[in-house]
């Protein structure tokens, strides 16, 4: 097919709630493809912001985080436990029964945005049921402002970057949904200010301590991985 009937298909597996991914598989081509025409799409959409329906958070988010306490932003369970480890919800209004979805995982004390999961529309009940999967490794769960989910997500991002990381690929598509942010964020990133790795299952360790070598000394940062742990 021709970029025109390239870009109208995108048009219309978007406009279905489609991730990026799942547009290129089935038009069965690169996902590098796919997702300039997915930005270029959003901005041909214009400044207008669907309707937040909702906004969540894990509770323990603010775990090793220094947030400003003039924006008033509480966490309901600081004492539990997420390591680190931020997950955020947000939903958009995209019929009167449904609503665009999109899970946000970061990585606040090194690496910023490690994977997003959507975007997917979803009626009320089907919200229901993905947020108890989506939080299913946490305490719990609460409602939070939209504009603490941009300060902590695009707030992440900029962090990891100062240590030489770049958000996941699957992130850019899907960062508007998030909506409009500037900066700079009111959260200190970095376990008590400063960078912590903590090896997750499908990380390169090597890869992510050569980084932060190249950036810091060995007295500027911390981190756990399964060699460290063994040794």
């Amino acid at each position: 097919m021709d970029s025109a009937e390239l870009k109208d298909r995108v048009r219309e597996l978007r406009g279905e709630g489609r991730s990026p991914k799942e547009i290129a598989r089935a038009l069965k081509v690169a996902p590098s493809i796919v997702a300039p025409l997915v930005r270029e799409l959003a901005a041909e959409a214009g400044p207008v912001e669907p309707e937040v329906v909702g906004c969540w958070m894990n509770v323990g988010w603010s775990a090793g985080l220094a947030v400003d306490p003039a924006r008033g932003w509480v966490d309901e369970a600081p004492d539990a436990g997420a390591g680190g480890m931020v997950c955020v919800l947000v939903a958009r209004r995209h019929t009167w029964d449904k609503m665009t979805v999109c899970g946000y995982l970061a990585d606040v004390y090194c690496l910023g945005v490690k994977n997003t999961i959507g975007p997917d529309v979803l009626d009320e009940r089907d919200l229901r049921r993905f947020r108890e999967y989506f939080f299913g490794d946490y305490t719990g769960w609460q409602e939070v402002p939209i504009e603490l989910a941009q300060h902590l997500v695009f707030g992440s991002v900029d962090y990891a970057r100062t240590l030489g990381f770049e958000p996941h690929e699957d992130f850019e598509p899907v960062a508007h949904l998030l909506g409009e942010w500037q900066g700079p964020s009111a959260i200190t990133f970095g376990r008590d200010g400063r960078p912590f790795y903590v090896q997750g299952p499908h990380d390169d360790p090597g890869k992510v301590l050569r980084i932060l070598q190249r950036k810091l000394t060995p007295d500027d940062f911390d981190y756990v991985t399964d060699d460290s742990i063994t040794a």
